[in-house]
């Protein structure tokens, strides 16, 4: 999973993370280990739905990239989707076996978000490379932005899981540098590119919300039942943090929002 975390420094852009805009306090969950969190039925299914959501994510995102890999204009940069391809994988690993750890079956628990995911691919997928970058770096830092935010809800061993597997593979400056060389080349594929990612910026907020609306115990965790002093309002607050930090990542790109 992307974050936008190292893109600035390595880019020379300005800042593309929710700088001035910093997530809710965290709540008394995240003060439990697992263990104590999970005694909470309500609580465990919410993070069972958490873990399955993210191990699909990881696994699409995984065989997205080895199949962008096809669209890349050279050897060295069908490589470097090539090792970010394994990367994805790696994380979508670790959430398997840590789903595995608690006793639920990860296929299970990956399968109520399958269609949404795949839909979600099959409505936003590339033209082109560069279509293809765009989506690597805003689709999957927008996701990022939104797994970060539930982190912040999780008890502590669940959440240093989470942050683990939203790690940086390397697509944040990849995607950076050749977007921005490409527009330099012809200023404009801009406009073109720009339409393409506010596209993907309204599919991807609506599938987020999206999952959260259709899981119960997800939905529970976020707008309060389980997080304490966390209302519709904060969900809203949550949304508009997730908008501000694609803008800024646009003008990493040089794009407008």
């Amino acid at each position: 999973m992307e974050t936008p975390d190292k893109t600035a420094a390595e880019s020379g852009a300005a800042e593309p993370e929710t700088a001035g805009t910093e997530p809710a306090p965290a709540t008394t969950i995240a003060t439990q280990s697992w263990e104590q969190a999970s005694a909470d039925p309500t609580y465990r299914a919410a993070v069972v739905d958490l873990l399955g959501a993210l191990a699909y994510g990881e696994l699409a995102a995984f065989e997205r990239l080895a199949e962008d890999a096809k669209l890349a204009p050279s050897l060295a940069d069908k490589a470097e989707l090539a090792s970010m391809a394994s990367a994805e994988f790696h994380h979508f690993g670790k959430l398997r076996e840590r789903l595995a750890r608690i006793d639920e079956d990860p296929t299970a628990a990956m399968e109520p978000f399958a269609a949404a995911l795949d839909e979600f691919h099959r409505l936003t997928a590339p033209s082109d490379w560069l279509e293809g970058l765009i989506k690597a770096y805003v689709g999957d830092s927008i996701a990022s932005d939104f797994y970060r935010e539930v982190a912040t809800r999780l008890d502590a061993d669940t959440r240093a899981l989470v942050l683990s597997v939203l790690d940086d593979t390397g697509h944040s400056s990849f995607a950076v540098e050749k977007v921005r060389a490409a527009i330099e080349a012809e200023p404009r594929v801009g406009g073109r590119l720009a339409l393409w990612a506010r596209r993907l910026m309204g599919e991807a907020l609506s599938q987020a919300q999206r999952v959260v609306a259709d899981r119960d115990a997800l939905s529970t965790m976020l707008v309060g039942g389980l997080a304490d002093g966390f209302d519709l309002a904060e969900v809203g607050k949550m949304f508009s943090r997730i908008t501000e930090a694609h803008t800024k990542r646009m003008a990493a790109l040089g794009l407008a929002a």
